[in-house]
């Protein structure tokens, strides 16, 4: 079983929109539809729990049944942090799903994240026990303690900027949530599940992503997510190579057509 656990409790506070940016229209689709039918589309993927703020879970029921999102299996309120929102999904999952499930934790403003990423994040933790979403960066990295004067440069050859999915078995997960829950400081520093797994000494494997698997945080998000919706839009309309996302409804169709 390959489940995504989607988070998407977010205010929209640094979005500036009034409401949160995981429900933002663009092009007339919500941020959180286009991250969801990532997985909806993508043929490893066989559930989906979700999380959201609690006075949304209504208009996010209508926006499932509105974009046929069958693949939803909970939506759920969100918690006081992002870290508590996904843990309640996680333990959602685990009472329907067997242990041995591998389990992609994914941000809902993260629309642009590839087929071959998702893929790749399932066979990493067949072959790993996880995998961690990361790209390379390509401007130097400093490290500051006051935000005031440099203190470390790293080798910009060492350094990657971890995205999501962020991928593990689903007892190992919660396993690790657990024990983090029952440290007095609980989620304090704890920014992303690579960060909870290192704290408990496991290692994490990296798997390489897409550039262009923005979070759409700010208003500049959003004109860069335009941009990366019209670029696909041409690359499907020009013949520069059809998505899997349409590949596999395709497939769907032929299957469901021969039964």
């Amino acid at each position: 079983m390959n489940i995504a656990v989607v988070f998407a409790g977010g205010s929209g506070v640094r979005m500036g929109s009034g409401i949160p940016k995981q429900f933002l229209e663009i092009n007339g689709k919500p941020i959180i539809v286009y991250t969801l039918q990532l997985f909806q589309y993508h043929d490893k993927i066989d559930k989906i729990y979700l999380s959201v703020l609690e006075r949304y879970i209504p208009y996010m029921n209508m926006l499932i049944e509105e974009y046929r999102l069958q693949k939803v299996a909970q939506v759920l309120p969100g918690g006081e942090t992002a870290q508590d929102s996904i843990y309640h999904a996680l333990k959602a999952a685990e009472r329907e799903n067997p242990q041995d499930s591998i389990v992609l934790i994914h941000d809902g403003v993260r629309p642009f994240v590839s087929y071959e990423v998702i893929s790749n994040n399932i066979e990493s933790v067949k072959e790993h026990g996880n995998g961690i979403t990361c790209t390379p960066c390509y401007e130097t990295i400093m490290i500051s303690s006051d935000g005031q004067e440099v203190g470390q440069v790293p080798f910009r050859k060492e350094t990657f900027a971890a995205q999501a999915p962020q991928s593990f078995y689903l007892r190992d997960i919660i396993a690790a949530h657990d024990a983090v829950r029952q440290t007095e400081t609980r989620y304090e520093n704890m920014v992303d599940a690579c960060t909870i797994i290192r704290s408990q000494g496991i290692k994490a494997h990296m798997v390489m992503g897409n550039r262009g698997n923005i979070k759409v945080t700010t208003p500049e998000d959003v004109y860069i997510f335009r941009g990366l919706l019209q670029y696909k839009e041409n690359e499907q309309a020009f013949g520069l190579g059809l998505t899997n996302r349409i590949e596999t409804r395709m497939n769907q169709a032929t299957s469901k057509s021969a039964t």
